[in-house]
């Protein structure tokens, strides 16, 4: 693990149980935790969340931490999920060590479990149908009805059980239901499917089995056979908890204590993978990894750093009450973390042409600019200056309101890490627009100081015309309008709510420096915003994502809005 990782030490209920339980000696002073996804699509900064608590919590109290793939549904999952699992995993800076397991390397000791059930007349093979379980179980207001199969004897029951196991019956012809109250309140206790037929291929065990165990049941006890101490789940689990204790006590087996915190809801984008899964099937956007995703591929592609992350989900904290958090907040976290490590770079997304009248035509000079004021041990870089500049068009204007700081004719501002030039003419095209700004620049002004002391309002980005890099940025915005985006209406579903806007490609002109960017390393555009070098990137044609603007245009954004 990476030293410069702070741990997760945000004071919350978990850490005061954890603490409890080791003042008082329980589990012999052990902290043994897991992150248990499923492999049936890419994680999201929700799990993220997850990801840092589990792993900080046993960090923080010299524990353990296993990485375990719930793979009990071979329906929806793929290798693919996996290895994506691992990635960003260990990119979010956390490192499982040799505990890497999966739910299917338990498959026979399932169902050696779900046998002793059956002998203790605690569980029965149901011959009705999916929708007739769903009819019996009864609502919440009104008691279930006990299944006509429940009374088989257990010899019956075994010997259906191994059929099923041996592949006798289609799928959905018969399942496996604990034996536990039609009654009960809590209608995740009444006789709950334990195993189900699924004549399908399995990403880690093949064809062996065309029989699985259902979550709930494979939850409990794969947390009893690592020996978990605390099993930290999301707050849907909580109406689970007493079904998972429930089979634990039966079976007899060593019991973990499970805990539940509230799960992270960010404003403006969806969290369930059934959801993000439509969005990429669906091609509302280009993949898992599409930069518009809460996905953490998405947002590593985005230009997300790790630590980002890590402080965000230190910051929002663990507690037991759901809640939605801004997104800008998220954002907060990503700007003051590259506001210490993004190297500034200039770059022009709409030009215009400047024209240094005074400056020879046939010079070119090497000015020296620092790679971020905020770090100098990231030191300088050289940036080529000629007689031809691009300037940002929007930082022009013929005739400007008062207290406008930037190029007007007869207006003289700065040119960052340059000279002072003052507009001295205009060219316009045959409708009048303005095509070009003719300039003179004051020699004595190099480095953007004069020995007369004077001082300008105005400071300008620019990039040289003959040493710029075509560049394509991505400009990138919120995947959908609403910040509840499942607030649809005329019963349509959240996708009625995308944003037509969330991506906008430009072309740009870039420092020469550009032409160099690595795979997703990010830099500051200055005034532009944070942008980083997307995998499509090449020397030919380097890409850059925008990751997020900076605070003072956010703030603008913001007022306008």
């Amino acid at each position: 693990m990476s030293e410069s990782k702070e741990t997760y030490k945000g004071s919350n209920f978990i850490r005061n149980i954890i603490i409890k339980d080791l003042e008082e000696g329980r589990n012999g002073g052990r902290v043994h935790t897991r992150f248990p996804p499923e492999p049936n699509g890419y994680l999201h900064i929700g799990h993220a969340k997850s990801i840092c608590l589990n792993f900080g919590m046993a960090e923080e109290f010299g524990g353990k931490c296993n990485l375990r793939f719930d793979d009990t549904n071979p329906l929806k999952e793929d290798t693919e999920y996996v290895e994506s699992i691992r990635r960003d995993v260990k990119w979010l800076g956390f490192d499982w060590e040799d505990r890497e397991y999966f739910a299917s390397d338990y498959f026979g000791r399932f169902y050696e479990y779900a046998v002793q059930l059956v002998r203790d007349g605690l569980a029965f093979v149901d011959d009705l149908t999916a929708e007739e379980i769903r009819q019996y179980r009864g609502t919440l207001t009104e008691s279930g009805r006990e299944s006509p199969y429940r009374n088989r004897s257990a010899e019956e029951n075994l010997d259906l059980l191994e059929r099923m196991k041996k592949g006798e019956f289609k799928d959905g012809e018969k399942v496996l239901r604990a034996k536990i109250d039609m009654s009960s309140p809590n209608i995740n206790m009444r006789d709950p499917v334990i195993y189900r037929i699924a004549h399908a291929e399995h990403h880690n065990t093949g064809s062996d089995w065309c029989i699985y165990p259902m979550y709930d049941f494979a939850h409990g006890l794969e947390d009893s056979i690592e020996g978990i101490t605390h099993s930290i789940c999301t707050l849907e689990f909580e109406d689970h908890r007493p079904l998972y204790d429930w089979f634990l006590e039966k079976l007899g087996v060593y019991h973990p204590q499970q805990i539940e915190f509230a799960r992270l809801n960010l404003t403006n984008t969806v969290m369930s993978k059934r959801k993000l899964l439509k969005l990429v099937q669906e091609k509302y956007v280009n993949g898992w990894d599409d930069p518009r995703m809460p996905t953490i591929a998405g947002l590593r592609r985005r230009g997300f750093t790790p630590e980002s992350i890590r402080m965000f989900t230190d910051m929002i904290g663990v507690s037991k009450s759901n809640s939605i958090i801004e997104y800008s907040l998220l954002e907060n976290c990503l700007r003051d973390d590259l506001n210490k490590r993004a190297h500034r770079r200039m770059a022009v997304i709409d030009p215009l042409k400047m024209v240094i009248v005074n400056y020879p035509e046939d010079t070119e000079e090497l000015l020296e600019a620092e790679n971020n004021p905020e770090n100098e041990a990231d030191g300088k870089r050289m940036i080529p200056f000629s007689r031809e500049l691009y300037i940002e068009r929007e930082d022009f204007m013929e005739n400007p309101p008062k207290k406008y700081f930037r190029l007007f004719p007869g207006g003289e501002i700065r040119l960052k890490h340059a000279y002072y030039v003052t507009c001295v003419n205009v060219v316009k095209d045959s409708d009048g627009n303005v095509t070009e700004v003719h300039c003179t620049y004051d020699p004595a002004s190099k480095g953007g100081w004069t020995e007369d002391g004077r001082k300008v309002r105005g400071t300008s980005h620019w990039v040289s015309a003959k040493h710029a890099v075509k560049c394509e940025v991505r400009m990138y915005d919120n995947l959908f309008t609403k910040e509840n985006p499942d607030e649809a209406g005329d019963g349509q579903d959240f996708t009625a709510n995308i944003n037509p806007d969330s991506l906008r490609i430009a072309e740009c002109w870039g420092e020469p420096a550009l032409a160099e960017a690595k795979e997703l390393t990010s830099f500051q555009f200055m005034r532009q915003g944070y942008f980083v070098a997307d995998p499509d990137t090449s020397k030919e044609k380097p890409v850059f994502n925008r990751t997020v603007s900076l605070k003072d245009s956010w703030a603008k954004e913001q007022q306008k809005g």
